[in-house]
């Protein structure tokens, strides 16, 4: 499990996992969290804890951004069904009397129409959803030229990087990310390991195909907070729920504090070198 980095700015939270006064019934029902008859099975009380855990760690961001501003807004990428934002929507910004708004990034029109017909069927008027991919939302005029929070919940792959990379551009001052199914380190890894077997002992860390895919992945993450602490966030690495859920629940929490950090830059690029990996420079830059 990655080593927590501890920060002073974002806390911990506990666990609630009861169903919250003033919760939309006809939305848990719709995110198949409650049954249709209302009730809680096994597998929704799971979902439930995923769900309540993972709000917790937001709703304090999206407390000090109230108390600071007079809208503010939040885009999910990778959004799927856009089940974080619903429930977001549900939970904090629908008792909002202003017009802050949850944005869905999404590829597949099909998820996205499904998407814009819920949130019209449970007047939740200040959700949109936008068929985009990464590069079309950073400069799409449909989105703000300044975003708060960014959030990628299990976003596989690269997806992850795509959220960050659109949360920089968009000089977001928090992101919330969940990474999933981390390939192209590993690839590169076991591609480039002839090249430094010999001149650096660390290549016989993903020797073994097994030890590469844990290695890689394990790796990703650590390039993607120095990355974030090289753009000047305060980082966050925590575990989301327990790992009986999920083995894929590394949480990512980054706040922006300051401009960009020369020494995180300067290890970042290090580590890349030392792992054989500075193809993936610009990706990480």
């Amino acid at each position: 499990m990655t080593k927590n980095l501890k920060s002073p700015s974002i806390n911990i939270p506990q666990q609630k996992h009861e169903i919250r006064d003033g919760q939309s019934i006809e939305l848990l029902k719709e995110l198949h969290i409650l049954t249709r008859d209302g009730k809680l099975n096994q597998d929704s009380r799971r979902k439930l804890k995923q769900v309540y855990h993972l709000y917790q760690f937001i709703e304090p961001l999206l407390q000090e951004l109230q108390q600071s501003k007079e809208t503010f807004n939040l885009v999910d990428h990778g959004a799927g069904k856009s089940y974080l934002g619903f429930i977001l929507y549900d939970l904090f910004f629908k008792q909002l009397a202003n017009n802050s708004t949850i944005y869905g990034i999404e590829t597949r029109d099909e998820l996205v129409i499904k998407s814009q017909e819920l949130a019209a069927q449970l007047g939740f008027k200040n959700m949109s959803f936008l068929n985009l991919s990464v590069t079309d939302s950073i400069t799409s005029t449909d989105l703000p030229a300044q975003i708060d929070i960014v959030t990628a919940l299990h976003a596989c792959n690269t997806a992850t990087d795509d959220a960050i990379a659109f949360g920089l551009h968009k000089n977001a001052k928090y992101m919330v990310l969940v990474p999933c199914c981390q390939a192209e380190v590993a690839t590169i890894l076991k591609k480039n390991y002839s090249k430094i077997k010999d001149s650096n002992i660390l290549a016989e860390i993903w020797r073994h195909p097994i030890h590469s895919r844990e290695f890689g992945s394990h790796i990703t993450n650590v390039l993607r907070t120095l990355q974030l602490e090289a753009h000047g966030y305060s980082v966050t690495v925590t575990e989301l729920v327990g790992w009986e859920h999920s083995m894929k629940n590394e949480l990512i929490l980054a706040k922006k504090t300051r401009a960009n950090n020369p020494t995180a830059a300067q290890k970042l690029k290090q580590l890349l070198g030392t792992l054989g990996l500075t193809e993936l420079t610009s990706r990480f830059s």
